[in-house]
Formats: C-alpha cells, structure tokens, sequence
C-alpha cells in the first residue's frame, strides 16, 4: 500500500489526458507517494485502466472519459471524482493535440481544434475546479503541460506553438489571481518525450537518432522524467513555487531550441 510522503498533501489530484504518455505517468508518480488520482481522458478504457494501476498500489482512483473541452463533461465527471475521491487539491492539465500545417502556414481547419485542447480546456477545468480547489485549502496546485514550444517557435505546427505560449501566460495570471489564496499555478515544459505523441516523428532508427545526437542529455526523453517534476510542484516542497515554468528537455532550449534539430 502506497505510504504518504512528507510534504504530500493528502487530497486528490486531477489530470487529463490520463490515459497514456505524460499523464499516465503523472497519475502513476502521484499514486506511488499516496495521493489519490482520478484519470480523465476521450480515451475512457485506457483511462480506467492508469486508474486501476493506481489502485493497485493502494491508493484511491478514478477513471473517466472525457472531452476536457466540454464544460457539462468536465462538471459531471468532477462530481464523480468528488464521489470517489473525497477531495481534489490538485489539477494537471496534460491532455494536449498536435496539428502540423503542411499546406498553408497557418491550419485553420485544425486551429479551433488546437487551441480548444491545449489552451482554453485549461480555463474551463480551473472555473470547474475552482470551489474544491479552494474547499481543499492552501496547499491546492495547478499544473498545466506547456511545451519548450511555448517558449521558441515552430513553423511546421503554429497552432500548438500559440497554444502553448497561451498556456505559459494562463499559468502566470492564475498564478498572480489565485496565490493570494494559497493556490499555485505552474507550468511544465517538455522536450522531446517518448510519448504517443512524438511517436510519428521518431518512427524509424534514424530518425530517432538524430533526436537524440541533438538533445544535450543524449538521450529522448520519458513521461516519469516529466511526471517527477510535476509531482513535485504539486507537493508542499514547491510551496514557493508560483508562476513558474520548469524546462525538462535534456538541454534543447540551453542549446538553441528548434536550432539544435537542424540538418545534420
């Protein structure tokens, strides 16, 4: 049975896009110190699945699908999570879509898509999760999943890339809005992580490898690399901790970003 650490809160954490990747990982991280976990994604089989993982190691946990753009879905499920978990003091945003624009140089039939996904999910799950964040006390977090693409540019994938750079601004004001009431808001952002996601881009040998000749660390990324940040921030041990934007990319920003992924 999973023990509680110190400086774990002991209320439950939400988090989208639970199903695989980034947010599997981050249910799994969280359960493995105590804290209970409900696992929401459109992917409700998987979802139920990281919840039943959870569970096996003790802790309290929820699957559900959800579309995280659907305000009614979102209300409906945290009642459930509410059901299941008896408390909620931490939400992780990490449920994300990716649109390359290969005919024009802006997507606009994929645009709405993007944005909704990445950005603007975000705001209607913190409107939701506000009330058992705050009945939750201080202590409560909110960790959203940018992307060092919210930080350089990316001509191949325009709408991610405003989608993350609008998360990055999300976090700050939530974090100026809320941290007098003891709610931090952080954000995340990953490199090149293994994940779903990234899959079709390193889909041969070669191609990962020159992924991983060009990343500093030497070596791609993987979700617990990602999700051990994340469980930190959402512990007391990051009680300072506001407004931030942690960088896990093995070095790809240090190095020049998009620049380090050119020709060979």
């Amino acid at each position: 049975m999973a023990e509680q650490r110190l400086g774990e809160p002991g209320t439950g954490v939400v988090v989208t896009g639970g199903a695989s990747g980034i947010g599997r990982a981050c249910c799994l991280a969280l359960a493995a110190v105590g804290r209970p976990v409900a696992a929401w994604d459109l992917d409700a089989v998987g979802a139920d699945a990281t919840a039943s993982s959870c569970a096996d190691v003790g802790v309290a946990a929820i699957g559900a699908g959800v579309d995280v753009t659907d305000a009614s879905a979102v209300g409906a499920a945290l009642a459930t999570t509410m059901d299941a978990l008896g408390s909620v003091g931490g939400l992780v945003h990490a449920a994300g879509t990716v649109r390359p624009a290969i005919d024009d140089v802006v997507d606009l039939d994929t645009w709405d898509l993007v944005l909704s996904v990445n950005l603007r999910a975000e705001a209607v799950l913190v409107s939701a999760l506000l009330p058992v964040l705050r009945a939750a006390g201080p202590g409560s977090a909110i960790v959203g999943i940018a992307s060092i693409e919210g930080l350089i540019g990316h001509g191949f994938i325009p709408s991610y890339v405003a989608s993350k750079h609008g998360l990055i601004g999300l976090t700050r004001s939530l974090a100026h809005r809320l941290g007098p009431e003891g709610i931090r808001a952080n954000a995340v952002c990953p490199g090149y992580i293994d994940t779903p996601m990234l899959a079709p881009s390193i889909a041969t040998p070669e191609a990962r490898a020159s992924f991983e000749r060009k990343i500093p660390s030497g070596r791609l990324g993987e979700p617990d690399d990602v999700a051990r940040v994340v469980r930190f921030l959402l512990s007391d041990e990051a009680a300072y901790m506001n407004g931030a934007v942690v960088v896990v990319d093995g070095g790809v920003t240090a190095v020049g970003g998009q620049d380090a992924l050119g020709a060979d």
